[in-house]
């Protein structure tokens, strides 16, 4: 399988996991090695200024922590739209890209436009992430820029929906289809 890094992972509604059910994951990493991502979708209660002060800066007041995933959730992740991409740690997709690790540097000299603070992130072991796939657990999509920003309550519908077709039918599925 052709890498899969800066596309969208679509949580299909056969999985059950509370991590990913109704997911969109952005893939920052895959190889034979394995694949590494970020719950794009997945606003905490807690908000940056009291998790991570350093970071404050870098995100709107009132911004929350966002739930990378279940592997290391003492880690902190920003991903941020650079006006220079050079400056970013690693670019994921368009300008979108990981700020370096020292907050200071991050603050002091990398020019950002918007910036997301995640606690956490995803991972899959070698050849995991391509069984995911293969069983049906994850609809694959390109990423847009724009989907790192977007509502977080209406991301999983809106990326089915502009997948169109089928997808757009399993958009309207209610969290609760037994309530349906």
């Amino acid at each position: 399988m052709e890498s899969l890094r800066g596309k969208l992972l679509i949580a299909t509604p056969v999985i059950v996991d509370p991590n990913f059910r109704r997911t969109v994951v952005l893939l920052a990493e895959h190889s034979e090695e394995g694949a590494m991502g970020l719950v794009l979708n997945r606003p905490s209660d807690t908000l940056v200024t009291d998790a991570v002060p350093p970071l404050e800066g870098l995100v709107p007041d009132g911004e929350p922590v966002y739930v990378g995933g279940p592997v290391e959730p003492s880690a902190v992740v920003v991903l941020a739209e650079f006006d220079d991409p050079e400056e970013a740690g690693s670019i994921v997709v368009g300008d979108i890209g990981f700020v370096v690790a020292e907050p200071e540097q991050a603050l002091g000299s990398a020019s950002t436009r918007r910036s997301r603070v995640y606690a956490g992130y995803s991972g899959w072991s070698a050849e995991q992430l391509e069984a995911e796939i293969e069983e049906e657990a994850w609809f694959v999509e390109p990423a847009r820029p724009e989907d790192v920003f977007a509502d977080p309550g209406a991301l999983w519908s809106d990326v089915l929906r502009r997948k169109g077709g089928e997808y757009s039918v399993i958009a309207m599925m209610p969290e609760d289809p037994s309530l349906n």
